[in-house]
């Protein structure tokens, strides 16, 4: 396996002004809706089903943070499918996932030249690859936590260091290799980390990120969703889309707006 090197990079800020281009007004019966919908479905209930559920599975810092982080990497396709492969992985760690990664446990069940399909597109090979540069990195920076604290100051540069370590990854599709992308999967990650003081969310990282700066979870169902209720008039899930989205949820919540993330869940439970 090649050798991974983390390299410290600035992440480049869209503009403010940029931000603000062609967004649209929110209406006050929209900002009602999601202000309502985010206080009823941010609850302990939401974690039924939720991918969010396996990291409190787990107990400890290390085993949330390792659990959460590979869940968020195998979260997408079908909730029914992924969760059943992450439910493998929780089983065969016992619960003791950061030691299962540092100790290279992992190599028992997913070697590096098995071409077998895992989940979709990702081989148990591919795994193998993946869980090595974890191990590495946590042999290296002692935690995921502690590499990324030292690599950025916000979400946008937290998601950046990254997708840049992860993505010298010679053929692996489980973390996009930019920014360029929405990073969907990066930034629930990142959400489940910062965000503190949730029925859901673990706060692991709230001491050295700020939630303010957090970037919503954006694929298509979230983009169709910001479309139906007037908060973007874009079709495209991209980085840009997925901050301008957020400029927008920040108007109705400040502090926190990441909050809205339940408001959307609760919009699509309602009106799908």
């Amino acid at each position: 396996m090649q050798k991974i090197v983390p390299v410290k990079q600035q992440s480049h800020p869209i503009s403010r002004k940029r931000l603000e281009k062609a967004m649209p007004k929110i209406s006050p019966s929209t900002r009602e809706k999601l202000i309502r919908y985010a206080g009823q479905y941010e609850t302990a209930d939401f974690l039924v089903g939720d991918p969010s559920w396996f990291m409190h599975q787990v107990d400890g810092r290390e085993n949330q943070e390792a659990m959460a982080f590979i869940t968020s990497c195998l979260s997408y396709g079908s909730r029914q499918q992924f969760m059943k492969k992450v439910q493998l992985i929780l089983d065969q760690t016992d619960g003791r996932v950061d030691e299962w990664l540092r100790e290279g446990l992992f190599r028992r069940s997913f070697r590096s030249d098995d071409k077998r399909c895992f989940y979709r597109l990702y081989t148990h090979a591919m795994m193998h690859h993946f869980f090595c540069a974890y191990q590495d990195l946590l042999h290296r920076e002692g935690t995921l936590g502690q590499y990324v604290r030292q690599q950025s100051t916000d979400a946008l540069s937290a998601i950046a260091a990254i997708t840049r370590y992860f993505g010298q990854i010679e053929g692996s599709m489980l973390i996009p290799k930019d920014t360029q992308s929405a990073c969907k999967r990066v930034c629930m990650f990142l959400r489940w980390m910062v965000r503190s003081h949730s029925p859901v969310d673990l706060g692991l990282w709230s001491d050295f990120l700020d939630r303010r700066t957090l970037i919503m979870p954006l694929d298509t169902h979230v983009l169709q969703q910001s479309v139906a209720l007037g908060l973007l008039n874009s079709k495209t899930a991209t980085m840009s889309t997925a901050r301008r989205l957020t400029a927008q949820l920040a108007e109705i919540f400040p502090d926190d707006p990441l909050k809205a993330d339940f408001a959307l869940f609760g919009y699509g439970i309602l009106h799908d």
